[in-house]
């Protein structure tokens, strides 16, 4: 008797721990089906801010979160986006700070230079990844493009200046002054509009320069170049770039081409550009976000320069400019009509 009870005991014993080993495989199928495309389980909680509305800056902001899709990482799957734009005021942008640190964001994507640079200042434990940035070195937003060594890497939309005037000259061969409307206290504009005076001045060409402040100084600094240039040579400024008809406007008017940063701005009224296309700069920085989300971390990761650069032209401006593109312009541009 007491040999059959330890064996019916045993045999329960048997039992349970199968149902256990069971049930916690189960457990296993169950966690593996719920797993995210990336491979971890974990939603991750993305910042986007974005400093203005402007095609450029909209363009790369879509580019982003379609670069993070591509490489798994999907919106209402393993990822959830909070969506900002600071509207180029500075209070926004501390406000978004705080929010998005308060938030305890997985990965800020910062869009243009001021929005990195008050995003870097919030947070130094927040892995930022930034685009629509020129020059993070002399925005203090790394230790060096090479080796960032801070929780900020990014996309750099640094323009081929030397291209650009000579694409300027090109179109218009006559050209001896060329103006230059931009906003002083952008970092970008600045290194864009030095390294074109400098490129500008050694192919004998004079360079006359007005500064803004906000898009209610653009007309009186347009006006003022007007008479005493040939063309005007406009950077990716983000002020520019927002009002960009209030400046075609009055060069419209006076016959005067303008060159601009890049393809929006051409899309926008500009006459050519040869630049950067601001979609596939943000799919390459949604790359740089994956990365992270997968375990690199920013302070070893090099800020990478714009891969796909073309030629756009406007058509339509430059039939009201009396101005007849060359073939050699026009082979393989993308022409807006």
């Amino acid at each position: 008797m007491r040999l059959s009870n330890v064996s019916k005991r045993c045999k329960l014993l048997a039992l349970g721990a199968a149902a256990v080993l069971s049930l916690g495989l189960m457990a296993g199928c169950g966690s593996s089906d719920q797993s995210s495309s990336s491979g971890s389980g974990k939603t991750y909680k993305i910042g986007i801010v974005q400093l203005v509305e402007h095609n450029a800056l909209d363009a790369a902001n879509k580019g982003f979160v379609d670069g993070l899709k591509e490489r798994g990482f999907e919106e209402g799957k393993n990822i959830t986006i909070d969506r900002q734009n600071a509207q180029a005021d500075q209070s926004n942008l501390q406000n978004i700070a705080q929010r998005f640190v308060s938030a305890k964001m997985d990965l800020i994507c910062a869009i243009a230079t001021p929005a990195a640079q008050t995003m870097a200042n919030a947070t130094h434990d927040i892995p930022i990844v930034g685009t629509a940035i020129t020059d993070y070195e002399g925005a203090k937003l790394v230790a060096s493009n090479k080796e960032p060594k801070g929780n900020v890497t990014g996309t750099s939309n640094m323009n081929p200046v030397k291209e650009q005037i000579d694409l300027l000259l090109k179109i218009k061969p006559d050209a001896k002054t060329i103006g230059t409307v931009y906003c002083s206290s952008e970092v970008n504009s600045e290194v864009q509009v030095k390294a074109m005076k400098e490129y500008a001045e050694s192919k004998g060409l004079t360079v006359k320069i007005a500064t803004i402040s906000t898009v209610n100084d653009i007309q009186q600094a347009a006006q003022s170049l007007i008479g005493s240039v040939d063309a005007f040579y406009e950077p990716t400024d983000n002020i520019i770039a927002s009002a960009m008809p209030t400046l075609i406007d009055i060069t419209n008017a006076t016959k005067v081409p303008v060159i601009c940063g890049e393809p929006n701005m051409v899309k926008a009224g500009g006459l050519a550009t040869y630049g950067i296309d601001y979609y596939k700069l943000g799919v390459q920085t949604g790359h740089m976000a994956a990365d992270i989300l997968e375990g690199k971390k920013p302070a070893s990761m090099p800020i990478e320069m714009a891969k796909d650069l073309k030629v756009t032209v406007n058509k339509a401006n430059a039939a009201l400019l009396g101005i007849t593109f060359p073939e050699d312009v026009l082979k393989d541009a993308d022409v807006i009509e």
